[in-house]
């Protein structure tokens, strides 16, 4: 069992490989994607997956956008092939910061950022703190609020103490090994219905102690009551795109955190999760196109 993800064994046939390339910045080697139209003439969407996930999640929304934009994917660091952690932790402030150095040395200037769940709290603390300035974000089952009630303490406590358990990611890693588990976890916790090779990517992640240690340290290090308290001082244009059946995070959390931001939106699509774009990548798409389009 690998510690972490191997480019040649778990991503040997990984979604899109001929577009994926290794950029080398300060502690970290990042995993990233590029993806656009031949002429390469067409504005960036930054796209960031959410905790336990990587570029897979991307793998049929990419392509549905790369016709009209240069559709950049990296693998958050802790997540898939990056490897290297950013002098901070994983905390939301640090990978919005090192994200920021990517796109520099990428030469990037992303038009809008696509977030999902976690990706769309680093989204917005990225324009938060001024480390970039797109037009609009959009977040699906966007995780920005703190869990509710007794939930709000037990979460990141419980997520410290799986850290400091040096077992803890091994035996994550064991469990997504047994046949099934993976696609129950994923049913059980997001209430998506996703293909048969998205199931399959996941469990080659979650099947390392490395890509489990680097999850539980993204939440253990996630400071949600902070980002609450700065959504305010959000003025680009957002839009959270919401699964009616999202079992991780529900719409109330969503209409709750837009109703904090002038002239945010909520859209909501029933019948689909949390990962409402690995179930309908080109109608998720087309909602992406079409609000880009507006501003």
């Amino acid at each position: 069992m690998s510690r972490a993800p191997r480019w040649d064994v778990e991503g040997r046939d990984w979604p899109n490989r001929a577009h994926s390339r290794f950029v080398t910045s300060g502690r970290l080697r990042w995993h990233v994607q590029v993806m656009g139209p031949q002429d390469g003439v067409a504005p960036t969407l930054l796209l960031l997956h959410g905790t336990g996930a990587a570029t897979h999640s991307w793998r049929a929304l990419a392509p549905a956008l790369a016709d009209h934009y240069t559709v950049v994917m990296p693998d958050l660091p802790g997540h898939g092939f990056t490897s290297g952690r950013p002098a901070g932790g994983l905390t939301m402030r640090a990978m919005a910061r090192e994200l920021g150095t990517l796109l520099d040395l990428l030469d990037m200037r992303p038009h809008g950022i696509i977030g999902h769940s976690a990706g769309a709290a680093i989204a917005i603390r990225m324009v938060i703190d001024d480390v970039v300035k797109p037009v609009a974000i959009v977040g699906i089952g966007a995780a920005l609020l703190p869990f509710p009630g007794l939930a709000a303490k037990l979460f990141p406590t419980l997520a410290r103490m799986l850290f400091v358990n040096p077992l803890a990611p091994h035996l994550f890693a064991r469990l997504a090994q047994t046949s099934g588990e993976t696609a129950r976890f994923l049913m059980r916790s997001t209430g998506s219905r996703i293909d048969a090779e998205g199931v399959s990517l996941y469990t080659r992640l979650l099947a390392t102690p490395g890509h489990c240690a680097g999850a539980i340290t993204m939440m253990a290090d996630w400071d949600l009551g902070a980002l609450q308290r700065d959504l305010p001082r959000l003025t680009v244009p957002l839009l959270l795109v919401h699964g009616g059946g999202d079992a991780a995070i529900p719409l109330s959390s969503a209409r709750a955190a837009a109703a904090m931001i002038d002239g945010a939106t909520v859209m909501p699509i029933a019948g689909l999760g949390h990962l409402a774009h690995e179930e309908r990548p080109g109608e998720v798409a087309t909602i992406i196109r079409q609000f880009m389009e507006e501003h």
